[in-house]
């Protein structure tokens, strides 16, 4: 009757809790030693720090849901990171260079999170350059500014935490670029009924950080310039698809750029598990059960809909996997899932405006210089993928061609990007007429 599961966020750790109830046995596996994921990260309790950070609305039930995972005799944590899946038994790592240990699932629970997207421009592989989401991690776990002058931009909500979270060690955060519209909320008000919580954060966010740095919409970085490092930013005002607008490039002098443009699941295990993925994110039922039918998903691999509603999305998957492994029936969970699965589509047409409201422009790779990085572990530059794409039939077998997506992070941090612009590049060069 074990359950495992990967990932002890929001999500993660409502899952381990609720099949726990229910009777399974759980091992709840995260890399980290700290329960949260990195939304509820913080410095460690060795730095001493009276206040480490903003208390969140939900701290307090935060820390009411760790120390019940804590004490629970069902419940066993691993700090370390799944190394394979092999049928039903998961491969752990708890060290470099160690043997590992391996466990046999009868469920699998997947609250794997996400991670900063960020799309490539001239210099963004110079030192100084960061994604927003480990420029908070540094920041909020461990009082570490990444730069003394920083620029914030690209696109979504991550932009105004990460924002605080700088200015909370110190940094001056001279401008903080979003390259959507605010308009596009406007247009998807009626998803956004009943999101009091989201909007409240949103607005209590922008009174803390009125007055200590400016704000711009429709903007963006569309290129770093340095030698060692990043020494400038170069931001442009960008049109509806993203284009930069002509006249309006200025640079910046800047010591670190913090980037984001939206999250990215992390799905390697849901792939290696043979769930079934659509629209870039696991596809899942009512019960969160992905296409694998012992394997669940919850959180960000499914969605990208907030805290509130990836933890309810952990509570249904916890329940849905205990009673799989035969803890319990459906009979006795039905009420508290049917109540999380409530939160579960409230949150679900919030993450869909959402996912609206931030949606990056189509014509993002005009900032882009032949000689850009698109792939960093292999170090190919777009000339590489526009060199190519008129001996290629798809995507796929383009970005093969010229290597993208091969190095150490396999197409982790480029695939997406690289499988936009390839399938763009195909698709302008099958419009152009062949040369007489």
């Amino acid at each position: 009757m074990s359950v495992v599961v990967v990932g002890a966020g929001p999500a993660g750790m409502t899952a381990a809790l609720n099949a726990a109830r229910a009777g399974a046995e759980v091992l709840l596996v995260d890399s980290s030693n700290a329960l949260g994921g990195k939304y509820h990260q913080a410095p460690p309790e060795q730095f001493g720090l009276a206040q480490p950070q903003r208390i969140r609305r939900a701290q307090g039930s935060f820390t009411t849901l760790a120390e019940e995972i804590g004490a629970h005799p069902r419940i066993r944590r691993l700090s370390g990171g799944v190394r394979s899946l092999d049928g039903h038994d998961v491969h752990v790592s708890t060290g470099p260079g160690d043997a590992g240990e391996t466990f046999h699932a009868d469920a699998l629970v997947l609250a794997t999170g996400a991670h900063d997207r960020v799309l490539p421009f001239p210099g963004w592989e110079l030192p100084g350059v960061f994604t927003a989401g480990a420029a908070h991690a540094l920041a909020s776990g461990q009082r570490i500014a990444v730069g003394s002058r920083v620029l914030v931009a690209g696109t979504g909500p991550l932009l105004l935490p990460v924002t605080e979270s700088l200015l909370g060690v110190g940094a001056d955060v001279v401008a903080v670029l979003d390259a959507g519209s605010p308009t596009a909320w406007l247009r998807r008000a009626p998803d956004l009924a009943g999101q009091w919580d989201k909007l409240a954060g949103f607005a209590g966010y922008l009174r803390r950080l009125v007055g200590n740095t400016q704000f711009r919409t429709r903007a963006g970085v569309v290129a770093a310039v340095g030698e060692e490092r990043v020494k400038e930013a170069v931001v442009a005002k960008l049109d509806a698809r993203w284009r930069p607008v002509p006249g309006t490039h200025r640079r910046i002098p800047v010591d670190a750029i913090c980037v984001a443009h939206g999250l990215e699941p992390r799905l390697e295990l849901a792939r290696a598990a043979g769930c079934e993925i659509e629209d870039g994110f696991v596809r899942v039922d009512g019960a969160q059960r992905s296409s694998t039918p012992w394997v669940f998903a919850a959180g960000e691999a499914t969605g990208i809909a907030g805290a509130r509603a990836a933890a309810a999305e952990g509570a249904v998957a916890g329940l849905a996997a205990a009673v799989h492994v035969e803890a319990t029936t459906w009979r006795e969970v039905e009420k508290p899932a049917r109540r999380a699965m409530l939160v579960v589509r409230c949150g679900q047409r919030f993450g869909r405006a959402m996912a609206s409201a931030t949606r990056i422009g189509e014509d993002w790779n005009e900032w882009l210089t032949p000689q850009t990085v698109v792939c960093r572990c292999e170090e190919v530059p777009y000339q590489a993928l526009r060199d190519s794409a008129p001996a290629q039939r798809d995507a796929s077998s383009l970005n093969l061609s010229c290597r993208v997506g091969l190095g150490s992070c396999q197409g982790r941090m480029c695939g997406r990007n690289a499988s936009e612009l390839a399938e763009n590049l195909i698709r302008t060069s099958a419009k152009e007429p062949p040369v007489a």
